[in-house]
């Protein structure tokens, strides 16, 4: 293995790029594996790697693959690369061979396929067969990734020793007229090249993370075929609502199955444990051809209506049929289908144990979908909406499950939630009512109940609405056949006609308006029977409180928000001096809103706070969730910015009833002191009001959401109390990079004024910063402080504190500084940073603040701290983004930092294990 990768060592510095250096590594068990990673180097393309020997051959794919066979795509073969390329994302630094940016675009198992032989479960027999195909120049493999399945060809061509062609082979996956590189995102962090060219990198990969194979997930267990398994089951929830620790799938109006898949025999038992097989030939023929020889999946057989929505009454036709010759008549007239969502045991492992979002991953790669056998889609954390999507399309609601759940056979478990917008249920037949009038020959009504946990059927009402003719008549003689002389409840109920009972064998589907205080139905109507359950495990559902969502609050919903802005822009129109403007319910008064805050410029009027509050409710919707929960230092220019300013952290006085603040103990101040927050559109242009012209936030929030509820919410009454709270744990770290190189037109003793060689000097230094924080696999995000400097934030979860965080901000400050000493300084004495850029490491202290994204700056020419992407970095200054042009510019492409805190990253567990590589 050393020898064959021997080239790709020779071509890369692994003290600078943080692709993996070459080692020796255990190729596992199980089928092979096979990535493709999209490049963004000199030029855009795709780089297939399949595994053999130990390493991963490697073919650079210019135009990426196709799903059309007619298209022939250049493939050229490249240097080996180690088996943990695999998993490599981020960027490689410039000036490293390949420099650029880096996703897995897609992975997965593959095995060599021609002549229709696969060797999936041989892993020795596949490699020898891989290898007298690249010998011959000709290789045939099928492949089970997450985009790409199916079988391929890689064919050499004649001219040039590295020139080969990567062509789809036509079966059930080519496809002519979808082209899948719009699928542009990663199969394993879900970023782009767009989000790493912004600065925004993947996590270090968690074990499990992305498991190709079943023994790859950290909680699979060796085990043989299970005889049987039970499946799990969902408990009932009134309300939709979102969160990223659950999945949400639509609930489909079938019968549950559990497939056993064994060398090519398949079982679809269902959940009474009744083995259906027969019943679906065509589906036990699909399942059959799965290529994986051991296989358990849930999931749900539904028959289709006109429209394409699942029809519990078309399935009802076929649920009883045992004669050959009508399972052939119902397979042409009513077809089935099996929607895949679980995968309980594959290749040898038990997957029960293994988290519900990693069985999910792994199964999306390894079942290939045919025309009957298809995969369940789900949807991520927007549960509400999911559940929205599925009422309208006429689905009976959805089935909310926790990401990180176990598969609890047999169960009903909280972990899975089931929610629908009406109340329905199962309940045990226990006898019918005399019909009267027209329904004299068939009954009036049914009676029904549960069982209770001594195994006694509780009686919970009279069931007389839902039915048809037919239903009446097949009911009839069901009931006929399951007459007794004895009442099967514990107690008999209250009886108003002529009752015959029954022996409890029968389960009806009901729904209901709601519970009784007594215990009965309101308002029950029939479904259906449901002869797929066992009469003897009904038992009363549970009903429980849905997990509490993490939504906005109603009033920062984005609809809301843009209204209330949409309406305080019409009032501003309104050119008298001082006005009430009414916004989000609330009374602002406003006054002086001619006062001029900058002064003219050429070309253009002098700005007053009119302007500056008209500038804030535009960006609002921009601005607000970067200000939310955070304590706020206010600079105030009463005058503008040619006159006296004061700075204000603490408030005494009287505030508006929309104003929020925090109680905060200050030790310089010997107790407690009251800070602004501004979490809504009314405190925000309240503050253009009091001409508060910048916005410094914290780095740390009051909010313990989502990676905060480890730690204390009790900022007052002691050092102590603050020194252990949130406030404590900032979310960012920040670098400040300010430019001490002068363009001589200063006065004696001012700050340097923006000049472009000063910035230029900046920018550069901000790149070698980012090259730094992209090796240490860390996002970061780039703005313009809105004076002659970068800001350049890293965001990280909760876990250290201030004092933690500038100790790591100084070590990589002192590291850059060792590496280019005449470009910076890290020295606090100004008369030593002159023509240096100033890193200040010093800015990551609880109290300390930097201007806020999109907060003006009192500067002539009005600027603001802008966000940038880093690729265009070299072609921005400073002055571009006013208080004038920001809001165009923020319309157009919207908010770069749009999500900065699902961008967190470990910095402890990224310091502890750069302490153990050192050690």
């Amino acid at each position: 293995m050393e020898e064959m990768l021997k080239e790709y060592d020779k071509k890369r510095d692994f003290s600078r790029t943080p692709e993996p250096p070459t080692e020796r590594t255990d190729a596992g068990e199980g089928p092979l594996i096979f990535v493709i990673q999209m490049h963004a180097a000199r030029r855009l393309h795709y780089d297939f790697r399949l595994e053999v020997d130990g390493v991963l051959k490697s073919w650079s794919v210019p135009k990426g693959p196709s799903l059309d066979p007619a298209e022939k795509r250049l493939a050229v073969m490249v240097e080996d690369h180690p088996l943990p390329y695999a998993s490599f994302e981020g960027v490689i630094p410039k000036g490293e061979y390949g420099a650029g940016q880096v996703i897995v675009w897609d992975n997965g198992t593959y095995t060599p396929d021609e002549d229709s032989n696969i060797s999936f479960d041989d892993r020795t027999e596949a490699e020898e067969r891989m290898r007298r195909g690249l010998a011959a120049g000709k290789l045939s493999v099928l492949l089970r990734g997450r985009k790409l399945k199916g079988s391929w060809a890689l064919v050499k061509m004649q001219r040039g020793e590295n020139d080969w062609l990567l062509i789809k082979h036509k079966d059930r996956f080519a496809q002519t007229e979808r082209d899948i590189l719009d699928e542009d995102r990663s199969v394993s962090s879900a970023l782009s090249i767009k989000d790493l060219k912004a600065g925004r990198l993947p996590d270090r990969p968690q074990q499990g993370a992305a498991a190709l194979r079943p023994g790859d997930l950290p909680d699979a267990r060796r085990a043989r075929f299970p005889a049987s398994v039970k499946p799990m089951l969902a408990t009932l929830t009134k309300t939709s609502f979102s969160n990223p620790d659950w999945l949400f799938e639509p609930k489909l109006d079938g019968v549950r199955a559990l497939a056993f898949i064994r060398d090519g025999k398949v079982k679809l038992i269902s959940r009474t444990g009744r083995d259906s097989t027969r019943q679906y030939p065509s589906l036990a023929e699909e399942l059959g051809l799965q290529p994986e020889r051991q296989l358990i999946l849930d999931g749900e057989i539904v028959a289709l209506d006109r429209d394409g929505r699942p029809s519990f009454h078309r399935l009802q036709q076929r649920l009883n049929l045992s004669r050959e010759a009508d399972i052939r008549r119902a397979e042409a007239e009513t077809p089935v289908f099996y929607y895949v969502f679980d995968l309980i045991y594959a290749g040898g492992y038990d997957l029960r144990a293994v988290a519900l979002a990693q069985r999910k991953d792994l199964l999306e790669r390894i079942l290939l979908p045919s025309d009957r056998v298809r995969l369940l889609e789900h949807f991520e954390e927007e549960g509400e909406a999911a559940y929205e999507a599925a009422v309208s399309h006429g689905l009976e609601g959805i089935i909310a499950k926790r990401r990180d759940s176990a598969y609890e056979a047999g169960r009903r478990s909280r972990h899975w939630l089931k929610i629908k917008p009406t109340l329905s249920d199962e309940f045990v037949i226990g006898g019918y009512s005399q019909g009267l009038g027209g329904r004299a020959a068939t009954f009036g009504a049914l009676l029904l109940g549960y069982h209770d946990d001594e195994g006694r059927l509780v009686y919970v009402g009279h069931v007389g609405s839902g039915f048809d003719d037919r239903t009446l008549a097949g009911l009839r003689q069901r009931l006929d056949s399951i007459t007794s002389d004895e009442c099967p409840f514990s107690e008999t109920p209250p009886l108003k006609t002529a009752t015959t009972w029954l022996r409890p064998h029968l389960v009806a589907e009901v729904e209901f308006a709601q519970w009784t205080v007594d215990g009965h139905l309101r308002a029950p109507v029939f479904l259906r029977l449901r002869e797929d359950k066992l009469a003897t495990d009904v038992r009363l559902s549970e009903i429980v409180p849905a997990p509490t969502g993490h939504a906005p609050d109603a009033e920062n919903a984005p609809a809301s928000l843009q209204t209330e802005v949409q309406i305080a822009l019409e009032q501003l129109e309104n050119r008298r001096n001082r006005f009430i403007l009414k916004v989000a319910g609330h009374k602002l008064s406003l006054s002086n809103l001619d006062k001029e805050f900058w002064p003219p410029l050429e070309g253009r009027p002098g700005l007053t706070k009119r302007d500056l509050i008209i500038y804030l409710a535009n960006v609002s919707p921009y601005l607000l969730p970067h200000l939310r929960h955070r304590p706020l230092s206010l600079t105030r220019y009463p005058d503008g910015i040619a006159g006296e300013h004061f700075y204000q952290k603490h408030w005494g006085g009287t505030l508006p009833d929309f104003v929020d603040t925090v109680s905060l103990f200050s030790e310089h101040k010997e107790g407690d002191q009251e800070y602004l927050v501004c979490n809504n559109l009314p405190t925000l242009l309240w503050l253009g009001q009091i001409a508060d012209l910048e916005l410094h936030t914290w780095y740390s929030r009051v909010s313990p959401d989502p990676d905060g509820h480890h730690l204390s919410t009790q900022f007052s009454g002691s050092q102590k109390n603050i020194d252990n709270s949130l406030l404590s744990y900032p979310d960012f770290i920040v670098f400040d990079l300010d430019p001490y190189i002068y363009s001589g037109r200063e006065a004696a003793g001012e700050e340097p004024e923006l000049n472009r060689k000063a910035f230029a000097r900046t920018r550069e230094v901000a790149l070698w910063l980012k090259d730094m924080l992209d090796s240490l696999s860390l996002s970061s995000f780039v703005k313009t402080s809105g004076r002659t400097g970068l800001h350049v934030y890293v965001p990280i979860l909760r876990t250290l504190d201030y004092r933690a965080v500038r100790s790591a901000s100084e070590t990589i400050g002192r590291f850059l500084l060792r590496q280019h000493p005449r470009q910076i300084t890290m020295d606090w004495t100004v008369e030593k940073r002159a023509g240096k850029v100033f890193f200040d490491h010093n800015q990551n202290a609880r109290g300390k603040t930097l201007a806020s994204i999109y907060s003006p700056r009192p500067l002539p020419a009005a600027p603001v701290s802008m966000p940038l992407r880093w690729d265009e970095l070299s072609d921005v200054y400073p002055s571009d983004f006013t208080i004038l042009s920001a809001p165009d510019l923020l319309a157009e492409r919207g908010d770069l930092w749009a999500g900065i805190l699902d961008a967190k990253h470990d910095l402890e567990g990224l310091l502890e294990i750069a302490e153990d590589e050192t050690k």
